[in-house]
């Protein structure tokens, strides 16, 4: 493909006629095989309470809340959550049970140039390394890309945060570059990874997680058959 140019011989990006800003998320109920993602409410707090209290503290490190000890004050920090102007939430739940498991959040939205990012990640032991914790990702994405159509879906984390990036790579977003000294948070400081995956590149991605929730990629103990990596080849 040549590279488009301007009438003073300037290379110039690819033209977007037709683009419109991309809508606010907002409320959504996506049903998947073995996982729900819906908007975070307040009839979530005590099962995530219990969830995150028999939760090991260390999945706390790289966030910027502490584990919870006390119902009251983890009611009022989901419920800030839940209020958030800048964030929308939402609870990752068990299809069987009906119970949430986890939370994440659509963050950085930049609804003109159709950018947005996915964040505050917490998911407790009782869905993390399982196929409940991808498929959650993957509804989300599909909510990012199909139904909102945004073109750029950002994951940052701390670079010293091995599991995060390791999870961006393994869903398909490409580490970007790192960021020094970006944020200050807990009192320490932070260099940020940046990764993304963009709309063009969802359909191939869609199709290897698709191949790789489906049951019989599982034996009956819930073990993987073929890594997701396989069905990208």
């Amino acid at each position: 493909m040549n590279q488009r140019v301007n009438k003073y011989n300037q290379p110039i990006g690819e033209e977007l006629p037709g683009w419109q800003k991309r809508k606010i998320p907002s409320n959504m109920y996506y049903v998947g095989k073995y996982t729900i993602v819906t908007r975070l409410s307040r009839t979530h707090t005590k099962e995530l309470y219990n969830a995150y209290k028999n939760s090991h503290p260390s999945n706390w490190t790289y966030l910027p809340d502490e584990p919870p000890h006390n119902y009251e004050v983890f009611e009022q920090t989901l419920l800030e959550k839940i209020e958030s102007s800048t964030h929308i939430y939402y609870a990752v739940l068990n299809k069987e049970t009906n119970k949430p498991l986890g939370i994440f959040s659509l963050m950085r939205i930049d609804q003109a140039n159709g950018v947005i990012e996915v964040g505050n990640i917490n998911f407790s032991d009782a869905i993390k390394r399982t196929r409940m914790s991808t498929e959650a990702h993957y509804l989300l994405a599909m909510y990012v890309f199909e139904e909102l159509q945004y073109r750029r879906y950002e994951w940052k984390c701390d670079s010293l945060n091995a599991p995060s990036i390791q999870t961006a790579k393994r869903l398909g977003f490409k580490y970007e570059g790192t960021f020094r000294n970006a944020v200050i948070y807990k009192n320490r400081s932070r260099n940020t990874s940046w990764f993304s995956m963009l709309i063009e590149e969802w359909p191939l991605h869609k199709q290897a997680l698709t191949q790789w929730l489906t049951e019989e990629n599982f034996d009956d103990k819930g073990v993987q058959v073929q890594r997701l990596e396989a069905f990208k080849q």
